[in-house]
């Protein structure tokens, strides 16, 4: 027969060249070592060899580390990305997820879409996993992988070495040690957050409807609480004052009248912009109906926040939106720290102790030796710091330095420099605030109403970073003024 001749002489064929594959896929995964199942080592991406390109890796998915690696050269270094995220959030547009004016996916970029090579080529990985310790001794970063739970597998630990390391693993929101804050407050920085928040906020929508529940009940279930009054607590009342406006009204005819908005600031909302600007703010978030209250959150019970003054706020939805402090793997780290307790860098976002370790985004800080001071945690300073990055190691493995330690005598340039570009925040009703000076005290262009609203919107869309995604967040806004929100608790 003749397919089962050709079949012999191809099976044959295989047998005869089987020892060079197997020799080729050895090699393919040399990087990885060999140790783990003879010793407790684990495994891991072993240190690259001066014929192969440098490696940098990378600590964290945000603003940060994201505006870095796609800025970063892939044909001068292999990527290697470690997150317990696969994506970067757009964090400006997150709170109008919350009440479905804009989709989950809109918000959400895959980090393989920014940087390709992380996908295509093969020294370039991403790991969904938390990185656990740093040893910059060896030139290493020990990981752990991410799971679903207990019920699920085993996190799986490994090392990799880098030859230069960038820590842009983000900040975590600041609870300043009040009782009961993670155990009853939903915080609004990730996706998962405002996933949360939408199905708690109509959840208690659909329960205060149910037969036999109390007036004091309804109006317990359907009092939102935000805590913080920066942009995004002040754009989430917005939003959801929005929602309550334009939606409750016509779809939960029944409860509409019980459903209240409450933001709670321990000094002045929006202090980053000027007092007209505030004063407006103020205005219009009354006129919407978000009651603001001057106090300090002392403790968060189950079903009402305790305020300094002893009076009690009850609420069904509690959002808290006060701010961002280190996290415990930064506070865990052994380098030298600036002031608020971020990783200290010097003018060229190095760590200066060690060798090869940069530090970007909310989780960094100037040293108090630079002269500099500690920049805000906003998504402007990740970004540029994140380019400026990108633009030195390309810049450094060019020169031949992008092996570990053989930067020690290049010329680094111009160190970076940080010019604010204004802020920007929407208060509902069709309404924002646009500052566009670099501080308030100097002169420049600031505007309120109608006219900031459509420059916020234009602003975020055209910083949207994909065109799929700015595609998506065009209809979804599109739809929703046309035939308003999406109510589905998914």
């Amino acid at each position: 027969m003749f397919w089962f001749r050709n079949f012999i002489k191809i099976s044959t064929a295989t047998r005869a060249k089987s020892p060079n594959t197997t020799n080729l896929i050895l090699t393919s995964l040399s990087h990885f070592s060999s140790q783990a199942p003879v010793a407790a080592e684990p495994l891991g991406l072993g240190a690259t060899r001066g014929d192969e390109k440098p490696r940098v890796v990378v600590l964290g998915s945000g603003w940060a580390g994201c505006r870095l690696m796609k800025g970063l050269d892939p044909k001068l270094y292999d990527i290697v990305c470690v997150s317990p995220r696969n994506h970067m959030v757009f964090t400006p547009l997150l709170a109008s997820t919350c009440v479905g004016t804009l989709e989950f996916r809109s918000v959400a970029e895959p980090i393989a879409r920014i940087q390709p090579s992380i996908s295509t080529a093969p020294g370039s990985y991403f790991f969904l996993a938390n990185c656990t310790a740093l040893n910059t001794d060896s030139h290493e970063v020990h990981c752990e992988t991410v799971t679903e739970g207990a019920q699920t597998l085993e996190p799986w630990k490994f090392k990799i070495s880098y030859d230069k390391l960038v820590i842009a693993s983000g900040a975590q929101a600041s609870t300043f040690g009040i009782n009961g804050v993670k155990e009853h407050a939903v915080f609004l920085r990730e996706v998962h957050h405002a996933q949360a928040i939408r199905r708690k906020l109509l959840l208690n929508l659909m329960l205060s409807d149910v037969p036999g529940i109390s007036e004091e009940e309804k109006r317990r279930l359907l009092h939102c609480v935000v805590v913080g009054g920066g942009p995004t607590g002040v754009e989430f009342s917005g939003e959801l004052s929005d929602f309550i406006r334009k939606d409750v009204d016509q779809r939960y005819t029944h409860v509409k009248d019980y459903i209240h908005v409450t933001l709670i600031e321990a000094k002045d909302i929006l202090s980053s912009f000027d007092d007209r600007l505030r004063h407006y703010a103020i205005k219009q978030l009354t006129k919407s109906g978000v009651r603001l209250v001057r106090g300090i959150v002392k403790e968060v019970k189950p079903e009402h926040v305790i305020l300094s003054d002893g009076s009690e706020v009850p609420y069904g939805l509690l959002v808290w939106s006060t701010g961002v402090g280190p996290s415990p793997f930064v506070n865990s780290l052994g380098l030298p720290k600036s002031p608020g307790g971020r990783i200290g860098i010097d003018e060229w976002l190095r760590v200066p102790t060690v060798q090869d370790v940069f530090s970007i985004g909310d989780c960094s800080g100037f040293l108090e030796s630079t002269g500099k001071p500690v920049l805000p945690a906003l998504a402007q300073v990740a970004e540029r710091q994140g380019k400026y990055l990108a633009n030195l190691l390309n810049k450094i493995g060019k020169d031949g330095g992008g092996h570990a330690n053989s930067a020690k005598e290049l010329d680094f340039g111009d160190p970076f420099e940080y010019k604010h570009l204004g802020s920007m925040a929407t208060i509902g009703r069709f309404k924002a605030l646009v500052d566009l000076r670099q501080s308030k005290e100097a002169k420049g262009v600031s505007l309120a109403g109608f006219f900031s609203f459509f420059i916020w919107r234009s602003a975020y869309l055209t910083r949207v970073v994909s065109w799929r995604n700015r595609f998506y967040v065009l209809i979804n806004w599109l739809t929703t003024s046309a035939f308003g929100r999406d109510i589905s608790r998914l």
